[in-house]
Order: C-alpha cells, then structure tokens, then sequence
C-alpha cells in the first residue's frame, strides 16, 4: 500500500528499534518527525540512528511538542492507556502501533503468530518451511527486525511472517493477517493489562479484521481458545495433541501427525523436543498447508528444524553438566514447559522483573525435579517465599554470579537451567541480552570433572 507522508508531522513514541524503523519510514515519505522517549537516550547508537533519519527526537519525557502533529505511532512499550496516547486521542489525533504503519506498507502476505507461549519458534519455523518452499518471505516482528524495517520489501508473492505480542495487537486499526495463529493463552503481562479478560482480548485482536477468505489457526488444547474461537468470520483451522478427532492438524504423541486423515510423518521425527514443541509444530503445519505449501517440504523441515536461540537452547557440557539457556522463558508457563523438557536434578536461575506471575503453580514441579534455585533482579524475593520451604533457594547479585554458584552446587549428571520466569528490563536490554550474558558466563566456567560429587581438576 503506497504511504504519503510528504509535510505531515508524525509522533513516534519510543526510541527503540521499531521506533527508529518507524521514523526511518515516515521520513522516507516525507513525513516530518518527533521520535520522543520518556527514558534517557541509550548510547550512542540511538543519536546516531536518529540523526541518519534527520528526525528531531525528545528523551526524558513527553513535552507538549509531542501533540502537534497528525498522527502518532507507538512502540510496544508504550501502554495503550498511557497518559500521552489517551491526551493525543482526546485532541483527537490518530494513534496507531508500529504494526499498523507495516501493516500499511507491507505488498506480500501475512502471516501472524501470537499466544502466551511458542510464539519465537513458531514464527521461525514457519518462516524455515517458507524458506524450504522457495517463498521469498521476511520473518520479523518480535524476533529479529521490526516488521516496519521490512515490510515494503515484502513482495506481493511473498510473506512477512510476523511474531506479535500482545502490547502490538492492542492498539490496531486495520491491521490484518491473512493466516492469523493463536497458540494458547496463560497468564502473562498481566502488570501491564490489569486482568486476565484485557489480556485475552488483546490476544484476540489478531482476528479481529480478518474475512471469509482468511484462516485461523487455533490450538484446540486450549480451553479458552476452544469456547471463544467459535464466532470467527474467517476460516478455522484446528490443530492438537490432545484430541483424537478434530478436522484440522493433529498428533499423536509416539504415534503419527495428521492433516485430517493424512498422515504426512511420525511424531518423533520432529527433531525440537517436548509436547510443547510438538503443538507448536502443528501450528506451523496447519499455517503452511494453508498457504499451499506441499507436505513432503514441511515433513522435510519439521525434521531438521533445530529450534531458536534462547528458546531452550543448549549452551555448554562441563563436567557432566548441562547448561540450558532458557531466556525466552519470560513467564510461568514458560518455565512450567522447560522444567518438563529438560532432565532432573535441576539448578534452576529464575528471576527478574516480575509480571503478576504465579510461581505456586510450579511447586510441584520445583518439589520434584528442582535442587536448588538461584534467584536475580527484582523479583527474587517474591520467588524465594514461595519456594523457600520446597528447595535450596538463594540469590545472586547478577548473571555471572549466578552461573558460578549454580556450577558450584553442581555434580555430574545436573542441568543448570536459565528459565526466569519474569521480563528481563531489570537488569537487560531484553531477554536476548540476557541470553547471551548466560552464555558468555558460562563460556568462562573452568572445564572441570566430578568424582562421588567432588569437583577435581582434570
């Protein structure tokens, strides 16, 4: 959709990488650009940035220059019920997200991704088997670039395969995907929601515009999802493990994987483990059949697709150690899903800025397959009283300490497990930084080996 912003004054609230992306493309079409930032401008990098677009930019706050403009477009960041976007709309100036200024620019397809939990491996997944296919497509969003960074070099025979949070969805107007996936939903965000029903809702935007001609990707596990989906204007596509006789995608655990009543591989040919990432596979077949692309190249991927960065991802063996950083695991349920894929005993480092999560509902896995735990940021003292009476629970300053005292309690045949459970922007730039802090600290550990539980220098 060709954009003109040519002399039109343009808010972008939020200096991070899509509100930079965002200023790069209003300044583009020439458009006339306020980037403003109620932080302190992050290094160098983002004056630098800033000055490359020619946009003038604000950091400490919003002044009153800020509402002199046409429209406003907000980073994820930035709450919808924020007191500058609920001033901007009652001077009746139009607010939109990032998404929506992509959304307008984007030629190709979509195909959007969302849910509490496997949305990152999902979306690149999805955009492996696109990839497998021959399709030219752009995975983006919440993994790697912003979809704004993209979207006008998607072309109209390919697909921005885009990851989106619930922060993104909120706001839309007339974004739409033309495969819409929502995996499931857990309590996550709820610091910044209020409640469950405002977190569902958000959740539940992503359908919001689509037609007759689109698809639905639905997880029918899901009990929410399975009562609330019913009403859908587009098509619907059901995918599970659980049932046996859904028209859509099923698995059988141990058994094979359906389209209907075709089965297109086994189950245990999926090479990223656990029954998470098996429902997570099905969405992605369900998205991939629905665009058309042939089984025997999704079969092919499913089967080689090793997973994605931070996201379960095997770091280190010392020792008989394992090291699993887990640094996508910003909530609960997440951590509920690692601690049920990977092997006891478990050191566990959780932690950080925590979003209303309940670590109750974990206790009794921590009982059962948890020897200690290693607490950081914020959030550390809400965790240890909730499992102080059921494991070792102690804190660490930051990362590296933390690392060194899990190997410290470590003995062969361990997994030290970074799944923290809380947002990570106490302590990191986002969950990625975070994830490489663990691995470099754990590139630095001393190769050592254990004998009747003592380390010894080998």
């Amino acid at each position: 959709m060709k954009l003109d912003f040519k002399n039109k004054r343009v808010s972008i609230l939020g200096a991070g990488r899509s509100g930079l992306a965002s200023a790069e493309a209003v300044m583009s079409r020439g458009g006339i650009v306020l980037v403003s930032d109620s932080g302190p401008a992050k290094g160098k990098d983002t004056i630098a940035a800033l000055s490359k677009t020619g946009a003038k930019s604000e950091f400490g706050g919003h002044s009153e220059a800020v509402f002199n403009c046409d429209l406003m477009i907000v980073s994820p960041g930035v709450p919808s019920n924020s007191p500058v976007i609920t001033r901007a709309r009652s001077k009746g100036i139009e607010v939109w997200p990032e998404i929506e200024l992509a959304y307008r620019l984007c030629q190709g397809k979509i195909i959007g991704i969302t849910g509490s939990n496997g949305k990152t491996t999902t979306t690149a997944l999805i955009g492996e088997i696109l990839k497998n296919a021959g399709i030219k497509s752009f995975v983006c969003g919440n993994i790697g670039f912003p979809f704004v960074a993209v979207a006008d070099q998607v072309p109209s025979d390919g697909y921005a395969v885009v990851e989106l949070s619930s922060f993104q969805l909120e706001l839309i107007d007339r974004f739409r995907a033309d495969i819409s996936i929502l995996l499931n939903i857990t309590p996550d965000h709820l610091d910044r929601h209020g409640d469950m029903e405002s977190y569902i809702e958000a959740k539940f935007r992503i359908f919001e515009n689509q037609s007759e001609g689109d698809l639905a990707v639905v997880n029918y596990d899901d009990s929410i999802l399975r009562k609330r989906c019913h009403g859908l204007k587009s098509k619907k596509i059901w995918f599970s493990v659980e049932a046996e006789d859904i028209s859509g995608v099923r698995a059988v655990p141990g058994g094979g994987i359906f389209i209907n009543d075709t089965e297109i591989m086994k189950s245990d040919e999926v090479r990223i483990k656990g029954i998470h990432n098996l429902s997570n596979a099905c969405a992605a077949l369900s998205a991939a059949s629905g665009a058309g692309i042939d089984g025997r190249i999704i079969a092919t991927t499913l089967e080689s697709f090793a997973g994605v960065e931070h996201r379960l991802e095997f770091a280190r063996l010392i020792g008989g150690v394992s090291f699993i950083n887990d640094s996508k695991g910003t909530n609960v349920d997440s951590v509920y899903w690692a601690l049920k894929a990977v092997s006891a005993p478990v050191i566990l480092i959780a932690g950080g800025r925590d979003k209303a999560g309940d670590f109750t509902f974990l206790n009794e896995l921590v009982s059962g397959k948890v020897k200690s735990v290693i607490l950081i940021g914020e959030a550390a003292p809400k965790i240890m009283s909730v499992w102080q009476e059921l494991t070792s629970c102690e804190e660490a300053v930051d990362m590296e300490e933390a690392v060194r005292m899990a190997y410290e309690r470590s003995i062969s045949g361990d997994t030290v497990l970074l799944s923290p459970g809380c947002a990570s922007f106490d302590m990191f730039d986002n969950f990625e930084h975070r994830g490489r802090v663990f691995k470099e600290a754990v590139s630095k550990l001393p190769d050592r080996s254990k004998q009747s539980g003592k380390r010894v220098t080998q």
